[in-house]
């Protein structure tokens, strides 16, 4: 959940150019340092960002290959939902052709309404 926040991804696209200080980072948002510290903190339990001590800064930078792990799980998700997505689609095609729909998508065999019973939102009758 890391980068479920759009200020933590705002600051690991910083990091991708880059190591920052707290300070630098803190620029161009209207956040204190010790937000900026906090949401780098949560960054790097997660393994997307590491810091070190230089002088008395401690510049965060991205662990790049912790997000290329990250981005390659997001794209095998992106790719699984896009076949869900146009599974569904052709199903709902199918449907509006008035071709029979195929099993296990809702079709006749899983009605569990007597035929010729009408849903009770169509008949006007409140739902309880």
């Amino acid at each position: 959940m890391a980068l479920a926040d759009p200020t933590r991804v705002a600051i690991v696209a910083r990091l991708a150019g880059g190591d920052a200080t707290v300070k630098e980072l803190t620029e161009p948002f209207a956040l204190t340092q010790q937000a900026i510290s906090r949401h780098l903190k949560v960054l790097e339990e997660a393994g997307l960002v590491s810091r070190r001590k230089a002088a008395q800064a401690r510049p965060a930078s991205l662990e790049v290959d912790r997000l290329v792990e990250v981005l390659a799980w997001v794209d095998a998700r992106r790719r699984e939902w896009v076949d869900r997505h146009n599974r569904l689609e052709r199903h709902l095609r199918r449907l509006a052709g008035g071709a029979q729909a195929e099993p296990g998508f809702g079709g006749a065999e899983h009605s569990r309404r007597r035929p010729g019973a009408e849903h009770p939102r169509r008949l006007g009758g409140e739902r309880r």
